[in-house]
């Protein structure tokens, strides 16, 4: 928690039935692919997009005979996940087997972590706009190992395996049910991926499923949350449904949306809501069943024989602490602080590490926060938006851009003509203040070619002069026209104090 950062809790999503108002009641597990070139039993790559079935070992496959051996770096990354949230680190964990049959699970279970997880209670602060976030309580992340994939849209008359991904390492994170709304759900998985990939445990790629949501959706009436809040009772709550593999933060809110009302429409009708696992047709809008929601003992867990409980020590706890990087959190705190941003500026800026970084680049050179925040921000985001290219791909360095902050604090040159320099400078290329000075495009700010531009432009509107003297307002007019006059290389700030001396304003 960050004092120095205040924040209110946001308001509850209230959904109106037919009959009255319902509250929505979250809880999130997220599957978060460790990011690691190793699975997490066997040395098979975990590359993305090799041909099917190519990154498959003996022990993915479940040959006879062959045993699992642990990846520690796996394990590292999921303890170092564990201290990014805030969490309690177990010494001694162990895994078990989840037993299910499907045709992409070779082995015929699962290795899992039901009874010992490796880590226990954390936290996550979910902004949702300043001043206003949302503590989500973590309660616990496993490690397990992940199925592989069936394909069914390749022949009308078969389904294949693809067991690349058989074995691959998955932090399941498992919330509390403190989420209490659609947009706080799909801030919640940002707000994880993010801190996920400023520590480097997953590259939190939804897209080919390295970050994939199960979405727990139940409703109540108002004042019941309280009361599951004050006694941990989940009696005061309503039977939850589980929307399975969620992978598009645009399809969490509308899955959890349509399936609130589905419930509240059974409930107001009189009916009960089963407790089950559904999927979301994002095609249709809709929420189907895919199963009865299954309990531990349906699973037959048991204690994977294979394998010996894991111990790790404190000291190696201590040294993994040691190398984190700054989060999120921190990061945008000391921006707010050190170089006086907004909290939402603050918050663009940190988005991403990569952002964070350039910024922090353009401040070292351009020696001024708040005017390297504001062009990073408009002028810069803007023009890579516009061109849909990444800050990785930008043309101009961070170095470049606060040599044009640099020029524009010292006045060698106008907002204006910065703008010009910019363009070049993305376009171009070449060292801005070499541009300037080869180019004449430095700031006049000799008053006595300045006020001879002045009067000039007084001398030939007597008709606006005397608009601007019943009304000061207008004496803007005449600072843009001698701007103009000047092709924008007049002192802004020194043209608008002879306007206003030579109006008598």
């Amino acid at each position: 928690m960050l004092d120095h950062l205040e924040y209110a809790a946001p308001k509850v999503k209230t959904i109106a039935g037919a009959k009255e108002d319902w509250e929505l009641v979250i809880g999130m597990e997220i599957h978060a692919q460790v990011a690691s070139e190793a699975k997490l039993f066997s040395g098979a790559s975990t590359q993305f997009g090799s041909e099917p079935n190519s990154n498959v070992s003996f022990v993915d496959a479940a040959m006879p005979g062959m045993l699992p051996v642990i990846n520690e770096y796996c394990i590292e990354q999921a303890v170092r996940t564990g201290l990014g949230l805030k969490a309690d680190i177990n010494l001694f964990s162990a895994f078990d087997r989840k037993n299910y049959f499907y045709p992409d699970l070779p082995q015929g279970y699962q290795i899992s972590q039901l009874y010992h997880p490796i880590v226990g209670e954390g936290e996550v602060l979910v902004d949702m706009e300043p001043g206003v976030a949302r503590l989500v309580r973590i309660e616990r992340i496993h490690l397990e190992q992940d199925a592989g994939k069936s394909i069914h849209d390749m022949d009308p008359n078969m389904s294949f395996v693809d067991l690349n991904r058989t074995g691959v390492a998955l932090m399941e994170i498992v919330s509390r049910p403190d989420i209490r709304g659609p947009e706080e759900a799909a801030a919640y998985v940002l707000k994880l991926r993010q801190i996920l990939r400023y520590l480097g445990t997953c590259d939190g790629n939804m897209q080919n499923g390295n970050l994939r949501a199960d979405v727990n959706v139940s409703v109540c009436r108002p004042g019941q949350y309280e009361k599951y809040q004050e006694t941990q009772d989940f009696s005061h709550l309503g039977t939850r449904c589980e929307i399975k593999n969620m992978n598009s933060t645009r399809f969490i809110q509308m899955a959890i949306d349509y399936e609130a009302r589905r419930q509240i429409a059974i409930l107001e009708d009189g009916g009960e809501v089963d407790q089950e696992t559904r999927l979301y047709d994002a095609a249709k809008n809709e929420t189907r069943s895919m199963r009865s929601k299954e309990e531990a003992h349906d699973y037959r867990y048991f204690p994977c024989p294979d394998l010996l409980p894991l111990e790790i020590e404190q000291e190696w706890v201590d040294e993994i602490k040691k190398s984190l990087p700054e989060l999120p959190d921190e990061k945008k705190a000391r921006f707010v602080k050190d170089f006086g941003l907004s909290e939402y500026d603050a918050g663009v800026l940190t988005a991403d590490t990569v952002n964070a970084d350039y910024f922090e680049k353009v401040v070292a050179t351009g020696e001024d926060g708040k005017l390297s925040a504001n062009w990073v921000i408009n002028e810069l985001f803007g023009r890579l938006k516009k061109d849909d290219k990444d800050i990785e791909d930008c043309p101009v360095t961070p170095e470049q851009l606060g040599e044009i902050v640099k020029l524009i604090k010292a006045d060698t040159i106008s907002g204006k003509i910065a703008k010009d320099l910019f363009e070049i400078v993305y376009t171009e290329g070449g060292d801005p203040a070499q541009i300037v000075e080869e180019r004449g495009m430095k700031q006049v700010t000799d008053t006595g070619a300045i006020e001879a531009a002045v009067d000039e432009i007084i001398a030939a509107n007597p008709a606006q002069v005397e608009k601007a003297k019943a009304n000061p307002k207008l004496a803007g007019w005449f600072v843009g026209q001698v701007m103009k006059a000047t092709q924008g290389k007049a002192n802004p700030k020194a043209v608008d104090a002879l306007v206003k001396e030579k109006l008598g304003l």
